[in-house]
């Protein structure tokens, strides 16, 4: 079973920007009517491409990453795009039969929510190709194409900057729930730090309960437990409950009498250093920008009914101090001194990505 990502359903991620001019469709009718479509050029060839996501855009970078990707594989087959944005269960089946109304060459979705949905639908409509990113149908349809990935690589290569960054040789990690598919986010953290430093050692916590993705409060008792036994490194994959693992980092890094209090944090999926400035070194990315368009040119190239995992080596994993814009992140690991940090980093990816070193898959 694929990870589901830990993009959150009430916006994990809070930055201003919008995406174009994107509407919220709440049923087949207003999906119809106000998802952002566009063509490029002239339409020439015809191919049309319709993303539907989980929940609202414009406060969600990891689904205006999905947004640049289906735009990206309508502008490389000169074709058109729209996108349909959901908001509940209701809205993502009125949706998802929209865009299977207007039949396009390629209908993609973003996140586990669909998977019941597209299989309903792959049965109904045979000759109807569908992209499910972040998730896979527990049935192989011909027509259904899967885009996964391979988290644990980039969270390896996280551990390893925390490694490296560490005072007190103690790291660890706040994870939603203790299952094999979410240690990916916490035993490979804590292997990378044990890769390039020897005496590390780490501990997870994880946020359990009721509403694990969204329990910030019980997430930033979890963090500060960790820091309170000498934690400096923790990785954040607490889904929504990263606001209280960033606010715990805050919160001990002003205290007066800190001492084994502070710590570093790590984000997910997108850069969450733009909203925890000063507190997030760094960010394990998952690119559903490259899933959505590697993905649509798979299915039109005849290819398509298979699933496809993105790791490090494809591009679908990085972390945000290894991509372009670094600059401008506002993540601690773009501070000079750590440029030494990043070196060691990007060897790792490289050896990884070449095969030469294998990253151990709490999932499989």
């Amino acid at each position: 079973m694929p990870l589901p990502s830990l993009h959150t359903r009430t916006s994990l991620r809070l930055t201003a920007a919008t995406v174009g001019a994107v509407l919220l469709a709440t049923g087949c009718n207003a999906a119809a009517k106000n998802g952002d479509s566009g063509k490029n050029g002239d339409g020439g060839s015809g191919k049309s491409f319709t993303l539907v996501t989980p929940d609202p855009v414009a406060q969600n970078e990891f689904l205006k990453l999905a947004v640049s990707g289906v735009k990206a594989a309508a502008k490389a087959h000169d074709g058109s795009q729209k996108v349909f944005q959901s908001s509940d269960t209701d809205s993502r089946r009125q949706n998802v039969a929209s865009a299977v109304d207007s039949a396009p060459d390629v209908v993609a979705l973003v996140g586990f929510e669909f998977a019941d949905i597209v299989a309903q639908q792959a049965e109904a409509h045979p000759k109807q190709q569908f992209l499910l990113v972040d998730a896979c149908t527990k049935k192989t349809y011909k027509n259904v194409t899967c885009a996964v990935f391979r988290e644990h690589e980039a969270v390896f290569l996280a551990g390893a900057e925390a490694g490296l960054l560490t005072r007190s040789k103690k790291v660890g990690a706040v994870d939603v729930l203790d299952t094999p598919q979410f240690r990916r986010y916490s035993e490979p953290f804590a292997a990378g730090a044990e890769k390039v430093r020897s005496g590390v050692r780490s501990r997870t916590l994880f946020v359990g309960g009721q509403s694990p993705f969204n329990d910030a409060a019980r997430a930033k008792d979890q963090a500060a437990t960790l820091a309170s036994g000498g934690v400096d490194q923790v990785m954040a994959a607490a889904a929504a409950g990263n606001t209280g693992v960033f606010q715990a980092a805050k919160a001990g890094k002003a205290a007066k009498s800190g001492h084994g209090k502070g710590f570093q944090a790590y984000g997910v999926d997108a850069n969450q250093c733009l909203t925890s400035p000063g507190e997030v070194v760094d960010n394990v990315l998952k690119k559903t920008d490259v899933a959505v368009e590697k993905g649509i040119g798979q299915i039109l190239g005849g290819k398509g009914g298979t699933t496809v995992s993105y790791g490090l080596k494809e591009g679908g994993m990085s972390l945000t101090g290894l991509e372009p814009g670094l600059a401008d992140s506002k993540c601690l690991i773009a501070e000079p001194a750590n440029d030494d940090v990043l070196a060691r980093v990007k060897e790792l990816r490289d050896d990884i990505a070449a095969g030469k070193l294998t990253v151990d898959d709490p999932a499989a």
